[in-house]
Order: C-alpha cells, then sequence, then structure tokens
C-alpha cells in the first residue's frame, strides 16, 4: 500500500481495496430486481396473446405484430439509453428505463384497442432494451477478481423473471385476465423507480466526467459499508499511475472531454460515440461484437422455434406434442418453466469456466458444446432425444451469450460502454427478427436436418468469431476513455 500512497490509486485499485461486500451485495439486488423486472414485461405476451385473440377477434398476423412492436421498441430503445446512460449517467439512464417501461406497461393495461396496445408495447419494448444499463452500473462497482462470475449472477436474473412472468399468468390470467396480467407486472419496474433515487453514480462513471470529488466520495461510502479502508492519496487515472500491462490514455483528454461535452448539443455527443466505436482501437471489437450478437441470437431463437413445434406438435414431421394430453392447457406455462430451469445448468457451468479458462476460451468452449450436442439430429431421432439435444443445445448457446455480454461490458471503456453494448444488442434483435422468417419453413417442414445444418453453422461461424476479439478481459481492471491513435 505504500506504494499506493505514494502516487495516489486508481479507481480499480480502490475496488479492490475495498472488494467484494455489503454494498456490492445491495447493487447486485438492485441490478437484478432492474433485470428480471424487464424480462417479466418482454415475456408475458406469450401468455396474454390467446386472450387477446379471442377478445378482439384478432388474426395471427395481428398476434404476431404485438411481439414485433416489442422487438422493434427494443431496437431503437437499446442504443438511445445506452447513449443516455453514457452521456449522462448510469444513474440517469436507469431512471429513464425505470420511468418508460413502468408507465407503458401500466397504461397498457388500460387499452381501449388493440392499436394503442401495440403503441404502448412499443415503448414497453423501448424501456426494457436498456437492461444492460443495470449491468454497466453494477459492473463499474466490482473489482476484477471474479467479475465475470458475478455478472453472470445478475445476467441470471432474466430467467428468474420469465418464471415469476410465468408463476404470475398462472395465477392470474384464469381468474382476472390480460389487463391484471399487464398492471402487475409493471410494479417491478415501479420498484425499481423508487430505488432508484437512494443509488449512487458509479464511481468511474464521475472521475471521467472530471468530477473528481463526487468519485471519492461514493468510493468512500463503499469502503464504510464494506468496513474496509481506501488506499492513501489522491484519486488518479491509469496514465497517471503507469500499470504495467494495462491499456493506458493521458489524464488531461479525460478533462478535456468532460469540458468540451458541456459545450456540444446531444447530436454532435452522439455522433461522437459512434466515432469511438470505429476508431481503430474498438472498430475490431465493434464488428465483432455486432457478428456475434446476430449470430447467437439467430441461432438460439431457431433452436426455440424448434423445441416449441416439437413440443407442441405444430411440426409437419413425425414428432408430435411432448407433453401428455391431460396437461396442454398448462403446456404453455409448463414450457416456459421447463426451458428456463433447462438454461440454469449452463449458467453455472459459465460461471465456473468464464473465471477459469477466461472470456474469450469460455465463450468458444461453450459454443462448440452447443454444436456438438445438435450434431446427432443429422439423423431421425425420437421425440424425447430430439427436444433434450435441442434443449442442450440451447442451454449452452444461452450461457455462451450470457458470456459474450459480459466480455462486451467490459472490452468497452466507459465513455461509450453501455452505447457500445447497446448497439450490439440491437443487431441481436435484428437476427431474433429475421430468424423466424428465414427459419420457419425448415422448422414446421420436414426438414430437421437442413435446419440443424444451417443453426450449426451460424453457431460454428460465432464460435470462430471469439478467436478474433483483441484480448482477454479476466484479471484486466476496466478501461475509461479511447486512446486517440490515429
Amino acid at each position: 500500500m505504500g506504494d499506493q500512497g505514494s502516487h495516489g490509486y486508481t479507481v480499480n485499485e480502490a475496488l479492490s481495496s475495498v472488494g467484494f461486500g455489503t454494498f456490492q451485495g445491495l447493487a447486485l439486488v438492485f441490478a437484478g430486481i432492474g433485470w428480471f423486472s424487464d424480462a417479466m414485461e418482454v415475456t408475458l405476451l406469450s401468455f396474454i396473446g390467446p386472450a387477446l385473440e379471442s377478445e378482439w377477434s384478432l388474426s395471427p398476423t395481428e398476434e404476431s405484430l404485438l411481439s414485433t412492436a416489442v422487438f422493434g421498441g427494443m431496437l431503437v430503445g437499446s442504443y438511445f439509453l445506452g447513449f443516455i446512460a453514457d452521456a449522462y449517467g448510469r444513474r440517469m439512464g436507469i431512471q429513464g428505463v425505470a420511468v418508460v417501461t413502468c408507465a407503458a406497461g401500466l397504461v397498457s393495461a388500460f387499452s381501449p384497442d388493440y392499436k394503442s396496445l401495440v403503441i404502448l408495447r412499443f415503448f414497453v419494448g423501448f424501456g426494457a432494451a436498456g437492461g444492460h444499463v443495470y449491468a454497466a452500473w453494477f459492473l463499474e462497482f466490482i473489482p476484477s477478481s471474479n467479475r465475470g462470475a458475478w455478472m453472470l449472477v445478475v445476467l441470471c436474473s432474466w430467467i428468474i423473471g420469465e418464471l415469476l412472468e410465468a408463476s404470475l399468468a398462472w395465477i392470474v390470467m384464469p381468474r382476472w385476465g390480460w389487463r391484471w396480467l399487464l398492471a402487475l407486472s409493471s410494479v417491478p419496474s415501479f420498484t425499481v423507480l423508487l430505488l432508484s433515487t437512494f443509488v449512487p453514480e458509479t464511481p468511474r462513471f464521475l472521475f471521467m466526467k472530471g468530477r473528481s470529488d463526487e468519485a471519492i466520495r461514493v468510493l468512500e461510502k463503499i469502503a464504510l459499508m464494506n468496513r474496509k479502508e481506501l488506499p492513501t492519496g489522491s484519486l488518479v487515472s491509469d496514465h497517471q499511475k503507469m500499470q504495467p500491462d494495462e491499456v493506458n490514455f493521458p489524464s488531461e483528454e479525460t478533462h478535456l472531454i468532460s469540458s468540451s461535452e458541456s459545450k456540444t448539443g446531444n447530436v454532435e455527443k452522439c455522433l461522437r460515440s459512434l466515432s469511438e466505436l470505429f476508431s481503430q482501437d474498438l472498430r475490431r471489437t465493434t464488428l465483432l461484437a455486432w457478428i456475434m450478437f446476430f449470430a447467437y441470437t439467430f441461432a438460439y431463437y431457431g433452436i426455440q422455434l424448434m423445441v416449441s413445434a416439437l413440443s407442441s406438435g405444430r411440426s409437419d414431421c413425425h414428432s408430435s406434442s411432448i407433453l401428455p394430453n391431460n396437461v396442454q392447457n398448462d403446456s404453455l406455462y409448463i414450457n416456459v418453466f421447463i426451458t428456463c430451469l433447462a438454461e440454469i445448468p449452463g449458467l453455472l457451468l459459465a460461471m465456473v469456466l468464464v473465471e477459469r479458462l477466461g472470456r474469450k476460451l469460455c465463450m468458444g468452449v461453450l459454443t462448440m458444446l452447443a454444436v456438438i450436442v445438435i450434431l446427432p439430429l443429422l439423423s431421425h431421432q425420437n421425440g424425447t432425444v430430439t427436444t433434450a439435444l435441442l434443449v442442450s443445445g440451447r442451454m449452452f448457446l444461452s450461457a455462451a451469450f450470457n458470456t459474450l455480454c459480459v466480455y462486451t461490458e467490459e472490452v468497452y471503456p466507459t465513455s461509450v460502454r453501455a452505447t457500445g453494448y447497446g448497439l450490439a444488442t440491437a443487431m441481436g434483435r435484428i437476427g431474433g427478427m429475421i430468424c423466424p422468417l428465414v427459419a420457419v419453413g425448415l422448422v414446421k417442414g420436414c426438414h430437421q436436418t437442413l435446419a440443424v445444418i444451417f443453426f450449426g453453422i451460424v453457431t460454428l461461424i460465432s464460435g470462430i468469431a471469439v478467436l478474433f476479439f483483441p484480448f482477454e478481459t479476466k484479471g484486466r481492471g476496466l478501461t475509461d476513455i479511447v486512446s486517440n491513435k490515429e
């Protein structure tokens, strides 16, 4: 510590000194509530579709348009809310997510007609797409040791949200109908909005913006709650500290950015963030992240289409429903429980591998496992074996995708972290929207072998793309700004 005292300490060193304690535990709970509140809003359309179809005499196209509206909102919101979080702070980004999601979700319960519901669910998707801001906020409070595993714990709360929504729908829909489900599903977002008034801005964001005194006060509060002490000295940048094996930037650049941003408008800030994402340092990372988010999401939803067709008996092939006739009325809820619980072992495996092997190798291993488990489907298997293999493939894909989410949050500097992740997520949404258009014929027709080859190739491409990411983030301190080498 003596050397730290003589030269000051960085944000990374401060967080390492205070460790993972009471504060981070509370931050984990808050970020988890935010993440699963968004999951609940996105998931509930699966449960209200049949009721809306009956009440408003909707055609299949109109029913599917509701889901498309949510995805469309997410496509726009993932970037916009990421930009807000990078330009004005994680705390403001979180409040924006909670306000839009809660308000649109609650008001949609009173929708007088189909058109108003579609518009309101678009805004729900817009708000829910900002869930990655919770992850960015939490990331910037935790030390580098075991950071990947703790981030995966937060991402696990999406599954918790899906399970909670399925449970709520199972109870509410038969008794009170879809409007009550929409209203009650907005409660977690309202809870996040209330709690957000008490959460601090991240010290990393504050220091990057030149607000060093505020950053120090937040770090002191964290140290007090964790019953630890900060290193002695003043808070300095990585460049001033001259850490070995660390990407360093001129400390003056931080203050130049903060002062110049106060004189520029939103359009200029937006263009600046985009230019940073395609700067010499980040261009390859950005393009690879886009490719992988698109490929993972496309393959994930493709395999999910195959599972859904098999479990509901909608496929035109030999397979029939895997659920007994006496539970067909509850099959939708049961399917959600089964598929969500089936993803947990994969996430637990990722939590172990992400710290032992690193992010890149973890993604590579999980992606190859996803390809391997679906290979037996190149020849005909019975319904139970086919479903087990598809669910296993989806489990490994989901774990690999969540590891990619961790890596993407870590690899981008603080100045563009939420924007970079938001744009990558938007590419994933495009993959999710295109997948049904491309794959529905393969899935519902007698083309299982062709579908397996197609989704296997897409998954394999994402596994190869992992190799080209510039560096491993395991154990590395987070960086704050993009160096200007061009």
